[in-house]
């Protein structure tokens, strides 16, 4: 069959163009002709095919030269080449996973001719193996079969080369024996790889570990034995009996890019055990047991039944919210808001353009008082208005109240954007007989209002965590809000920072520069940390370092610049839970008087959260630069394990309780170095919401 394909794909030969230099890239061409890829070249040639209809074509005849690229890439053992292709195309587009004409795969010539390197790359990419391989027996025979038909075929090729004449015919036939008799080597090279081969060794680094109070994780490592053939997939089995009479599950593995699998669905405080085997071309290879062997679903919780400390508080504060709004209703104040939407929700494409309408309030120089100022930023560039100044209201002209009372409150409101015309008009109730407080709150709320209104839009961001002041009495409250859409907003003005920055005409001198030159100097620093503080810490278990320090109107919180919405911090491990067994521990840990030993002792040197920990406190202390002796004083928090939701959890580290807040006037004698910085709490617990 195969021959006769072969035939058939010789006598096309001359009407097509011309292909590629190599015997071998000719032929891979055509032997990857199959049904579902068959394009009839010469219609290209003929230019026959229009429209839609040819681009469709057209594409489907590049995708087939990508596939048989990628088989030629494999059989030459170009790995270089191989990966472009892999970068270039989808999984899909290549048809990575369907047989070509002798019923192979890229996967299986890469296993076969024991290309190691080669076969991983495949893995990754999501490659299988030929689903014709049932059976050592089956794959045993189709190589049996690939070897001597591709032999028969030299042997026809030689004696048409050695009894013809030389001419055009007898120097296409010799190409053509060329190119059969590299086939007949590669087919053979593969049946002896597959003939030496046995099954894989069993997987190395099997550890077990609880995950949750219904599941367990286990992590693993390919085989250390390199002699056999390429491990193509794993099997986890579990059990509740060590001998795993009777089974109780099991899961194959074929994606190969992470080697780990979480069990789900067990049993709280049931005992299970887990063994991981390999697979190759040869069959499963002996299974090795976990490390313990086995584990008991549970967390912390289930120490004391204690429930998580955020269930229902969000729901409690809209209804505590619900229920505030209720009582407000009624008010006459309320009345033009009834028909008002809750939330308006313009376009930004829309709203943009109010900031370049000769109507615009936004101020162009500052006086002695309090503003507000909305940075929107796009990449590196930043929004402007029409006179390429950057967005500023006016708050308060003559500003006398305690600022960082009215700042902080101002960074609770920016939690209800949506529901400022509301809040607004409840202060309204009390505005003849109100404070100098409140009347600084209100207008606070009417310029928060009052941006809203000219940019259209309703969301102004992340307050940045601290005014900016000069000493011409200036103050600056900024809110940055970065831009992801991609849409092309008409009329809009999109400035490069650093152009802004230079073209900007300084009103100040160096030595007193205004609150405005103060803010372009240091706006990259501010996007940064605005774009910092919300990244994400990746899913695991980790220690933070809790340190305070007060001042007379403000408790400020040590953090890292990296990472400004969490404390400083290193990760114990990947996985997050603390299961009850090793919440005892810490219990137990704490309520011994003496300090945690530096070096482990025998009933905790087995402990593997002992070694983690003792691991990540030096670590800890060496990057906030407090000596390691020091460290002895130190405590675990052991009263709960902050939840970060289900991936994140953390394990605080204080300091003696008279050092854990640093009161003014006292000294510190361990400074971090550079990297951190110090926000005001509540900015903190604002960040660590969002």
């Amino acid at each position: 069959k195969m021959t006769q394909q072969m035939r058939d794909l010789q006598l096309a030969q001359a009407r097509k163009p011309p292909g590629p230099s190599s015997p071998n890239a000719a032929k891979r061409l055509y032997r990857n002709l199959s049904g579902k890829f068959r394009v009839n070249y010469a219609s290209f040639d003929e230019g026959s095919l229009v429209g839609r209809g040819e681009k469709e074509k057209l594409r489907k005849s590049y995708l087939f030269q990508s596939n048989a690229a990628l088989f030629e890439a494999v059989e030459l053992q170009d790995l270089d080449r191989m990966q472009e292709l892999l970068k270039q195309y989808s999984p899909e587009e290549l048809d990575l996973n369907t047989p070509n004409s002798e019923g192979l795969l890229p996967l299986d010539i890469a296993i076969m001719t024991n290309n190691t390197p080669i076969a991983r790359a495949l893995l990754q990419a999501g490659a299988k193996e030929s689903p014709h391989f049932v059976s050592l027996e089956s794959r045993s025979l189709h190589l049996s079969t690939l070897v001597r038909e591709a032999e028969q075929r030299v042997n026809e090729l030689t004696a048409q080369v050695v009894n013809e004449a030389p001419n055009a015919d007898c120097s296409e036939k010799e190409k053509q024996l060329k190119a059969w008799e590299w086939r007949f080597r590669l087919y053979k090279r593969m049946k002896a790889g597959f003939e030496h081969a046995r099954v894989p060794d069993a997987p190395s680094n099997v550890h077990l570990l609880v995950a949750s109070s219904s599941s367990v994780q286990v992590t693993f490592s390919e085989p250390l034995s390199i002699n056999s053939a390429v491990v193509t997939k794993y099997k986890v089995e579990w059990s509740c009996s060590p001998t795993f009479s009777p089974p109780l599950g099991e899961a194959v593995i074929d994606k190969l890019k992470n080697l780990h699998f979480t069990i789900q669905g067990l049993v709280s405080g049931t005992a299970y055990y887990v063994r991981v085997s390999a697979y190759n071309m040869k069959g499963w290879g002996p299974p090795q047991a976990s490390v313990p062997p086995f584990a008991i679903p549970s967390n912390w919780r289930e120490y004391d039944g204690r429930a998580p400390r955020r269930r229902g508080q969000a729901e409690a504060l809209d209804h505590l919210l619900g229920q505030v709004k209720t009582v407000h209703q009624h008010c006459v104040c309320h009345e033009p808001c009834k028909n008002q939407p809750q939330s308006r929700k313009h376009s930004v494409s829309k709203s943009l353009k109010h900031l370049f309408h000769p109507g615009s309030k936004f101020l162009k120089t500052l006086k002695r008082g309090l503003y507000l100022t909305a940075i929107f930023y796009k990449d590196d560039n930043i929004l402007v208005t029409h006179e390429d100044q950057i967005p500023v209201v006016e708050i308060d002209d003559t500003y006398s109240c305690l600022l960082m009372q009215d700042f902080l409150w101002f960074t609770k409101v920016s939690c209800m954007w949506d529901e400022i015309l509301w809040l607004r008009q409840c202060v309204t109730v009390s505005q003849s007989s109100c404070s100098c407080i409140l009347q600084t709150r209100f207008k606070m709320l009417l310029a928060i209002s009052q941006m809203q209104g000219l940019l259209g839009i309703q969301d102004l961001g992340q307050v940045f965590f601290e005014p900016v002041k000069d000493k011409q009495g200036n103050i600056l409250i900024v809110t940055l809000k970065e831009v992801k859409t991609n849409q092309t907003f008409e009329s809009v003005r999109w400035v490069p920072v650093c152009k802004l920055q230079t073209s900007r005409k300084s009103v100040s001198s160096p030595e007193e520069p205004t609150a405005l030159d103060m803010l372009l100097i240091s706006i990259q620093d501010k996007l940064a940390y605005h774009q910092r503080s919300s990244h994400a810490l990746s899913p695991g278990l980790y220690l933070g370092y809790l340190k305070l320090c007060s001042a007379v109107d403000q408790i400020r919180v040590l953090v890292p610049e990296q990472l400004p919405n969490i404390l400083c911090h290193v990760k114990i491990r990947s996985n997050p839970n603390i299961s009850r067994e090793e919440w005892e521990w810490l219990q137990k840990m704490a309520s011994v008087e003496e300090p945690v030993p530096a070096e482990p002792e025998a009933d905790t040197s087995q402990n593997p959260l002992f070694q983690e920990l003792q691991v990540a406190i030096r670590e800890l202390m060496t990057l906030v630069n407090i000596p390691l002796q020091e460290a002895k004083d130190f405590r675990l928090y052991s009263q709960e394990v902050l939840d970060f939701g289900d991936k994140v959890s953390f394990l605080l580290l204080l300091p003696p309780s008279d050092d854990v807040c640093t009161a003014p006037g006292q000294n510190n004698p361990y400074t971090p170095r550079s990297g951190f910085l110090t926000l005001p709490l509540q900015i903190f617990e604002l960040g660590e919401e969002r």
